[in-house]
């Protein structure tokens, strides 16, 4: 939260000296303050370095201003106007170098001196859990207070370091030592287990850090962090919460608006054609389980007539069946038969993308069945998703499909959601739906 301040105001710094440049400036200062977030350089670290951070600093800095230096030379096509920018620009530079050191410093000032530090619980009683616990208490510069251990009940008579429960204890130690950081060490149990723990909510909250099971390796991305020469990474949001979700549903709210708008015509066409083809009740409306389990109704064209109730909720597909008309047919192989579920988006049932909504007999079924479908319902279900376009659709196996579900909820950015949506209408024109 410091950091970014810091360098924004060093940035712009040299605009108390001369308002000459302050338009190249203050595009110099946003370009660079992009650059170091993408380049990883506001994320939370327990290593903390100047020194470590120096290269990806000063390359940066570098290419930032070698953007903003060309634009200003094919507009001014002044040798003094662009030197006299690249000064201010050097000074720019050479200020955010000595607030990086300032506020790096004052940063392990304070974590050495217990100013600033997050109660952390060690997930994993082995040898690797031990080793951190003990540099934990030792080095207090790395911003984290040990204030216990938990693990499988296997490792209950751990002598060497004394447990503060088991795996089902860790919601309530969370809540009773008000921890804030996890970090995942070598716990002993299977890794379906360690995720259902941390998906509860309480530790869904905690900033998630993981010691990688293989050493040696480490992250080409950014600069390596550790606590004490132990290799550590910082786990991304695994729930989808916070700005990320922010960003996400304003997205959502966006295109769905947009779409309706815009496919209206489409829309009317088809509410049309689905009259003449079965009269009255052009809608179908179904039960599907969303976001945390809870139930909704979804919204489609109705493309056929279930005998009951009992055959909607538990036939599992109809892409084969006598009963769906020819516009029917067509109206799902094209998915024009799901445009309605824009609605849905815009009330918060659903999202543009995400895990397949599915019925509530049928998430009973596969949750009972496979570990990790219930880890889907973390993220409100989708128009489309990450399975459906990688051909997961009708007769696949449920497993394949959960699993590329969980690994687009823990690996979302929104550039993830926009090639979905082009794949998902390059499907549209290839016909490529049921």
């Amino acid at each position: 939260m410091m950091v970014a301040p810091v360098d924004a105001v060093a940035l712009l710094a040299p605009l108390l000296l001369s308002q000459s440049y302050w338009r190249g400036t203050m595009a110099n200062a946003a370009l660079t303050v992009t650059l170091f977030a993408v380049g990883g350089l506001y994320r939370p670290r327990r290593h903390v370095s100047i020194l470590d951070e120096l290269p990806s600093l000063c390359g940066r800095l570098l290419a930032a201003a070698s953007v903003v230096a060309i634009i200003a030379a094919e507009r001014h096509a002044s040798v003094a106007y662009v030197g006299g920018f690249m000064r201010d620009v050097a000074l720019s530079a050479l200020f955010v170098i000595l607030g990086r050191a300032a506020s790096r410093a004052f940063t392990v000032l304070s974590r050495k001196h217990r100013w600033a530090e997050h109660n952390a619980l060690i997930v994993g009683g082995g040898p690797i859990g031990l080793e951190l616990a003990r540099l934990l208490r030792r080095y207090p510069q790395y911003g984290l207070r040990f204030v216990g251990c938990v693990d499988a009940p296997s490792r209950q008579d751990n002598e060497a370091l004394p447990l503060s429960g088991t795996l089902t204890d860790l919601e309530h130690l969370i809540r009773l030592t008000e921890c804030e950081v996890l970090i995942i060490a070598d716990p002993d149990c299977h890794e379906s287990t360690l995720m259902d723990t941390l998906l509860q909510p309480r530790s869904s909250r905690c900033d998630l850090w993981a010691v990688p099971r293989l050493w040696g390796s480490r992250s080409h991305n950014g600069y390596p962090d550790h606590i004490g020469a132990f290799p550590i990474v910082k786990i991304g949001d695994i729930s989808l919460t916070g700005p990320r979700w922010a960003i996400k549903r304003a997205s959502d709210v966006l295109f769905a608006a947009i779409a309706l708008i815009l496919l209206s015509p489409v829309l009317l066409l088809c509410a049309i054609a689905t009259f003449i083809d079965g009269g009255r009740g052009i809608f179908f409306y179904q039960e599907r389980i969303g976001r945390y389990g809870k139930p909704f109704k979804v919204i489609k064209f109705r493309s056929m007539r279930p005998v009951n109730e009992q055959e909607s909720q538990t036939n599992w597909s109809i892409a084969h069946d006598n009963r769906v008309s020819p516009i029917g047919r067509f109206m799902r192989r094209t998915s024009l038969d799901e445009l309605p579920q824009l609605w849905n988006i815009l009330r918060g049932d659903m999202s543009v993308v995400g895990p397949r909504p599915e019925r509530p007999y049928f998430v009973e079924k596969f949750t009972a069945e496979y570990p990790n479908y219930a880890s889907r319902h973390r993220v409100p279900v989708g128009l489309t998703g990450l399975a459906q376009v990688s051909g997961l659709r009708g007769d696949t196996p449920i497993s394949d499909r959960a699993r590329f579900d969980n690994y687009y909820i823990e690996n979302w950015v929104l550039w993830l959601d926009i090639k979905i949506i082009l794949r998902t209408v390059a499907e549209v024109f290839r016909a490529g739906g049921r």
